[in-house]
C-alpha cells in the first residue's frame, strides 16, 4: 500500500457563493502519529487549471551559531534565495544539487547575492567549513507551496474552489520514498488535509543531501 492512500482528506464546509476561497488547513504527522516540521506542502489545480502563482519570489536563509535558519524555504520556480551571516564566523556556502549549483564565501554581517531558482526541484544548500549545516530550497511550479511549524501545521489562504493535487514532501523522508500524495476537492469557506509520511529515524544528521 502506498502512502498516498493512507492521506486522509476532508474538504469540507457549508454555505457560499462560488466565488468565496477556501483556507485550506493542513495537518502533517509521521508514520508514529507525531507532528512533522519542516514539510512542504504544495497545492496544484487538475484539469489545467491555471492559477496565478502564490508561492513567493524571494526568500532568506540566515546563518546563526553554525546553523542555516530556516532549514526549509519554498520559493517560486525563478524566484530567488539571499543568504544573510548574522554568525561570528564566515561561511563557505555551497550547492551541487541538480536545480543549482553554486559556491561562495560570506562573512559576518555580509548579505549575498540573490541566488536564482530558475528549475523546479529541491536544492540541498551545505557549508564547505562547517559540515553540519544543511538547509533546503523547494522551488516549485505548483502555485500554493508551504512549510509546516513546530506543530506539523500549516494554512493555504485564498483557494478557489476546485479539485486539486496536494504532495507533502520532507528532507528526512525514507530513501526512495515518493512525496506522500492525495486529490483534494476544495469547496466552501473551508478544507482541511491530514497527511502521513513515512520518515527516517534520527534528526539532522539524517537529512538528505543528494538533492
Amino acid at each position: 500500500m502506498t502512502y498516498k492512500a493512507k492521506c486522509l482528506v476532508v474538504a469540507f464546509l457549508a454555505a457560499c457563493t462560488p466565488c468565496v476561497a477556501a483556507t485550506l488547513s493542513i495537518d502533517v504527522r509521521d508514520t508514529d502519529g507525531k507532528p512533522t516540521a519542516d514539510a512542504v506542502v504544495t497545492l496544484t489545480p487538475r484539469g489545467g487549471v491555471a492559477i496565478a502563482s502564490h508561492v513567493a519570489e524571494k526568500a532568506i536563509i540566515d546563518q546563526r551559531n553554525e546553523t542555516f535558519l530556516p532549514l526549509v524555504v519554498t520559493v517560486r520556480r525563478g524566484g530567488d534565495v539571499v543568504f544573510t551571516n548574522h554568525d561570528t564566523t564566515m561561511h563557505q556556502v555551497y550547492s551541487f544539487s541538480p536545480i543549482k549549483q553554486f559556491q561562495f564565501e560570506i562573512d559576518q554581517g555580509q548579505v549575498s547575492k540573490p541566488v536564482r531558482f530558475d528549475k523546479a526541484g529541491v536544492a540541498a544548500i551545505g557549508c564547505n567549513i562547517h559540515d553540519q549545516m544543511i538547509a533546503y530550497v523547494f522551488a516549485t511550479d505548483a502555485p500554493f507551496a508551504v512549510v509546516t511549524d513546530a506543530a506539523g501545521h500549516a494554512e493555504i489562504a485564498d483557494v478557489p474552489d476546485g479539485a486539486y493535487h496536494a504532495a507533502a514532501w520532507h528532507p528526512r523522508l525514507k530513501i526512495g520514498a515518493p512525496p506522500s500524495e492525495a486529490i483534494l476537492a476544495v469547496k466552501g469557506a473551508a478544507a482541511h488535509l491530514d497527511f502521513t509520511v513515512p520518515l527516517r529515524a534520527g534528526g539532522m544528521k539524517h537529512m538528505h543531501m543528494d538533492y
